[in-house]
Parts: structure tokens; C-alpha cells; sequence
């Protein structure tokens, strides 16, 4: 019989931890946790990389413990998730406006927003879109933004579709591969997840690193004016 404690203890979920969120929930909880994460600002400060690394690798059953997942319902819990919470968040900026981001009170959102901004203006609406997927935070603050800004809704949904595909389900499918093809991963779940997130951000560094590179190149030709 359930105790009052039991079910307390079992109801009790650390939603900053991917382990504890996917053994309450499951898949479900995937979809919903990439829905809230991309499309409700109070989601910002959700473990998106961390929970879907994660639960691709519960999907091999060679981590210890009672969850294990199906992969094929991950991925499209995953993948609708992220797809549909970044539309919510468009229109949400859409109809609202510049105000649902100015009326925010976390230090984190607002230099969310101003790094979202700072990469539709650099890189233009699709690369921006399909970047902003892999830094967290940022992308929470894009979608609506790009929303307030009046970014196309079909510029949008196109490369929302195409960066929170290559997020979710690549993710998802990098920690399933890890977990297939190396035993006992999950002792060294926390490195591997600190590794992934510093290599979602590598195409960001990149592009940062190119766009650098070019003004650098050009300020000379600029100079003999």
C-alpha cells in the first residue's frame, strides 16, 4: 500500500535534472519539457540538451536503473516538442510583441534576448533560426522574438523545422549511439553531457569566428578609400 510519504516522494521531480524529469515522465515528459523550453519564456532555465542526450541514451538499456524508453516514440515526442513550441513562442511574440520580452525580470532572459537579436541581425533570419537551436536560453528568446520583429511566419517555420529537427533528433540520437556502442556510459553521464553542450555551440563559435575573420579582411580595403 502507498503511504502519504511514498507518494510525496514519488510525486517530488527536480525539473533542473534530466534523470529525475525522465523518471517521472518519460517520454511525455520529453515533449512537454521541449515545448515549454521553446516556447514559453518561464522555460528558459529547462535542461533541454542535458534531458534529450540523456534520454536517448536510456533508450539502450545499458544504463543501470528502472527507466528505459522506446526510441521511435522519443524521437517524435522530441521532435513535436521542439517544433511545436517554437511556433507557440512565433506567434506568441507575434501577437504580444516587444513587451512579453521586455516585461521579463530574469538577468539570464534579458541577455538572452540581446544575443537572439544580435544573431538575426548578423546572420539573417534562416541561419539565425537554425543556430539559436543549439545555445541555451537564446533559443527560448528567438522564437517570439522573431515573432515580434515580424520575421515571415513561412521564413520561419521553415527553419524552425529544420534547426529543431537536427536539435532533437540529433541529440536524442547522439546519446542512443554512445550508449549502444559503449558499456557503462552512464557512470560518465555528467562529462558527456557537459561535452555535448560545448559542441552544440560549436557551430555559433564558428560563425562568430568567420564573421570576425571577414571584417578583419575587409577593414584594409575599407582604410584605402
Amino acid at each position: 500500500m502507498t503511504t502519504p510519504i511514498t507518494a510525496a516522494s514519488q510525486l517530488a521531480v527536480n525539473v533542473l535534472d534530466a534523470h529525475s524529469l525522465l523518471a517521472a515522465f518519460g517520454v511525455l515528459g520529453v515533449g512537454v519539457v521541449m515545448f515549454v523550453e521553446t516556447g514559453l519564456l518561464v522555460g528558459f532555465f529547462l535542461p533541454g540538451d542535458s534531458l534529450l542526450f540523456t534520454a536517448g541514451l536510456l533508450c539502450t538499456g545499458t544504463a543501470e536503473g528502472t527507466v528505459h524508453l522506446s526510441l521511435g516514440p522519443l524521437l517524435l515526442a522530441a521532435a513535436a516538442g521542439a517544433l511545436a513550441g517554437a511556433q507557440c513562442g512565433y506567434l506568441l511574440g507575434r501577437k504580444a510583441g516587444a513587451t512579453v520580452l521586455a516585461r521579463g525580470r530574469s538577468q539570464r532572459l534579458r541577455e538572452g534576448a540581446q544575443r537572439a537579436e544580435e544573431l538575426l541581425e548578423r546572420y539573417g533570419h534562416a541561419k539565425a533560426i537554425v543556430l539559436a537551436r543549439f545555445v541555451p536560453v537564446v533559443r527560448t528568446v528567438l522564437n517570439p522574438l522573431a515573432g515580434a520583429l515580424e520575421v515571415p511566419v513561412r521564413t520561419f517555420t521553415l527553419w524552425q523545422t529544420v534547426g529543431g529537427l537536427l536539435w532533437s533528433v540529433g541529440l536524442t540520437l547522439a546519446g542512443y549511439g554512445l550508449g549502444s556502442s559503449i558499456p557503462n556510459v552512464d557512470h560518465y553521464l555528467l562529462p558527456l553531457v557537459a561535452l555535448i553542450v560545448v559542441v552544440s555551440l560549436l557551430p555559433v563559435l564558428a560563425e562568430v569566428y568567420r564573421g570576425r575573420r571577414t571584417a578583419r579582411t575587409a577593414r584594409p580595403s575599407g582604410g584605402d578609400r
